[in-house]
């Protein structure tokens, strides 16, 4: 597997696939190698070329996102692609859905360019590295951090279509690359998740804020202390957003193989 990503566009809009190829063909290392307008011919496409990763939107003649999802995991490929989702839904189940048939990463209409742009160049680059050895003891997990962190979230209730869920998702992947954020969230880790996502940290903190506040008045604690593993939190004890960050991020290092 070399450093360029194979990508296929799959949407029936025609002027979003055009907007979406002329961007990407401009990006380096992308590849734009095929555009679909249904979900069938998504299916035959990457049956018979090398596909990394596909940009698929959900609602598509023939076949939607959802059945490409699912009727791909029983496809004979040596090497499944990535999905990405790209679209205007907002219904939660079906994000969720989206998710535990193995979409990577699911962004909504409007996108920023450049941040989809990052997250195909980030999804590849994992990929890649789950399937190289790993010090002779075998390849490593196919899962990625992302879809760990995004799996956690689902569970405790946190909806992935609202802002704070992506800040959250990179606060705790930064805290877990580096732990020394946790102690500086305010100086560091919001203006660098802002940075990223071309906000203002007062905004990211907010947004955090109301995720947390979503999962706590959804009434999933137990699934909440679940995954910390203990009972810590009851109904009105909700963490700081650097707490929840740290505990995730803690969680999830224990779980990395």
């Amino acid at each position: 597997m070399g450093n360029e990503i194979n990508v296929l566009l799959v949407d029936d809009n025609k002027n979003s696939i055009t907007v979406l190829n002329d961007f990407l063909s401009k990006q380096p290392r992308i590849k734009v190698v095929g555009l679909c307008e249904d979900g069938q011919q998504c299916l035959e496409f990457i049956n018979n070329n090398h596909v990394d990763v596909v940009i698929l939107d959900m609602i598509m003649p023939k076949l939607d996102g959802i059945g490409v999802l699912e009727k791909s995991q029983y496809m004979n490929l040596g090497n499944r692609p990535s999905f990405f989702i790209l679209s205007s839904l907002r219904n939660e189940s079906m994000i969720a859905k989206a998710c535990e048939l193995g979409a990577r990463y699911y962004m909504i209409k409007p996108y920023d360019s450049e941040l989809l742009y990052s997250r195909i160049v980030q999804l590849f680059d994992e990929k890649k590295a789950s399937l190289e050895p790993d010090k002779g003891y075998g390849a490593k997990s196919f899962t990625s951090l992302d879809e760990k962190i995004t799996s956690v979230f689902l569970m405790v209730g946190i909806p992935a279509h609202i802002k704070g869920f992506h800040y959250l998702r990179e606060g705790v992947r930064l805290v877990m690359e580096d732990s020394s954020y946790i102690n500086k969230i305010t100086k560091e880790l919001y203006p660098e998740i802002a940075k990223r996502f071309e906000t203002t940290p007062s905004k990211v903190e907010r947004a955090i804020r109301h995720a947390i506040e979503v999962a706590w008045n959804r009434g999933k604690i137990e699934n909440i202390n679940h995954v910390f593993g203990y009972q810590i939190y009851g109904k009105n004890d909700k963490p700081t957003n650097g707490e929840f960050i740290a505990l995730m991020a803690d969680r999830l290092s224990m779980q990395k193989v």
